[in-house]
């Protein structure tokens, strides 16, 4: 029987847990999910520090014309204190001198026979950036299951930390199965297809993070099925394509049967990409997808991405959705949750003009989907719509409904 969409990524995310963690270094952070929480040791800014190239002053010097004492540079170990009647010259990022009480900038002031004549006014504390607020030292910067991006490492430069604790990246494991499926290195004959399902589930998992293992493709035979399984059997994950329907050479779902696999569900109520399988062999996880690409490539979107950001560890490892306005009427049959394909422009979605499950041209120009429900037969131009990003991601750390109704 088939299962929702819902009760399908219910079981993914119930089976797809985080696998262990390690120490790296954080030059090798980038795109890696934390495993630890970070707490900042010490304040940023470290020191109140000048914010512009100008004049350390007290508020009682406004309209003076004073003579400079010193130059205090950035780096500059020295504490140095306010004389009175005399300013300081300082530069941006220096360490404020004991009794200033504000900065101007250096534009603000008229120099006269090597003198300095301030601004009337001057305003306490201007231009000084204080001791910790940006950072205070105890403060929470970033939590375990955070996806680490170019400024999160900006935050763990700036704590002086070196390594961290990260979840280790899951270990995917592609093949597909087809006696007429070639790769896309090899000669085709007049009967035969190139195999586009694995060099883009290969790129996408790569994209969210995962280390991928390519077993081959496997011939339309229980025993070389069975044998690429076997192979792939130390990964965390095995994606494969094609063979899960009801033809007489459909022989995955029997081959992973034959082998422990524990199914959890087989069959979803989507179209494209109804023979869905999920299920597993031990730790394990396996995703059968169906063999026709476009079907494949947005059911890997939504179960596979899934369970990819699950292994990993995010706290958001929740798909979540865009809300726009639909481009231009839209007419579609009732009768089962659909997966539409499209372009959003940052303003509105357009439906891909024409699409099928074995079609990849749609996909090439489409950066995200609709899931529309079953009982929709349609909608006017303008009508509010959901969408899953397929070029960018969108996950939230909670589960929320994915469904245009």
């Amino acid at each position: 029987m088939a299962v929702t969409v819902e009760e399908a990524l219910a079981l993914i995310y119930a089976h797809a847990h985080p696998l262990g963690s390690e120490i790296i270094p954080i030059e090798n952070a980038l795109g890696r999910v934390l495993g630890e929480e970070i707490i900042a040791s010490h304040c940023l800014p470290p020191y109140d520090n000048s914010a512009m190239d100008g004049y350390a002053v007290t508020i009682s010097d406004a309209g003076k014309t004073l003579p400079q004492s010193c130059v205090i540079f950035a780096g500059d170990k020295d504490d140095i204190r306010m004389v009175e009647d005399q300013c300081i010259r300082i530069m941006t990022g220096s360490k404020i001198p004991q009794g200033c009480e504000a900065i101007v900038p250096i534009e603000e002031v008229i120099f006269i026979d090597n003198n300095v004549t301030l601004p009337s006014s001057i305003k306490a504390s201007q231009h000084i950036r204080l001791k910790g607020e940006d950072i205070q030292a105890g403060t929470l910067l970033l939590k375990s299951g955070t996806l680490l991006h170019a400024h999160h490492l900006t935050l763990l430069a700036s704590q002086g930390r070196t390594h961290v604790r990260a979840f280790r990246s899951p270990r995917v494991a592609l093949f597909a199965s087809g006696n007429e499926l070639k790769m896309h290195f090899e000669t085709i004959e007049s009967h035969q297809l190139y195999n586009t399902n694995t060099p883009t589930f290969a790129a996408r998992a790569r994209e969210l993070g995962c280390d991928v293992i390519f077993t081959g493709t496997a011939e339309d035979t229980m025993e070389s099925i069975q044998s690429h399984i076997k192979s792939a059997l130390d990964a965390d994950f095995i994606i494969t394509s094609g063979g899960v329907s009801v033809g007489d050479a459909d022989y995955t779902k029997e081959a992973f049967s034959t082998l422990g696999m524990e199914t959890l569900f087989e069959s979803v109520e989507i179209k494209p990409g109804k023979p869905t399988t999920f299920g597993r062999i031990g730790s394990t996880l396996i995703l059968n997808l169906p063999g026709n690409p476009l079907a494949a490539a947005l059911c890997f979107e939504l179960f596979g991405q899934s369970a990819i950001m699950a292994l990993s560890g995010q706290s958001d490892k929740y798909l979540s959705t865009i809300t726009t306005k639909i481009a231009e009427p839209f007419k579609m049959k009732k009768g089962r949750r659909s997966l539409i394909p499209g372009w959003f422009d940052g303003a509105t979605f357009t439906p891909a003009p024409v699409f099928g499950p074995g079609m990849i041209l749609p996909l090439s120009r489409a950066n995200g989907f609709m899931m529309v429900d079953a009982s929709v037969e349609g909608f006017e131009k303008g009508s509010e719509v959901k969408i899953i990003p397929t070029r960018w991601s969108m996950s939230s750390n909670e589960q929320k409904s994915l469904v245009t109704f």
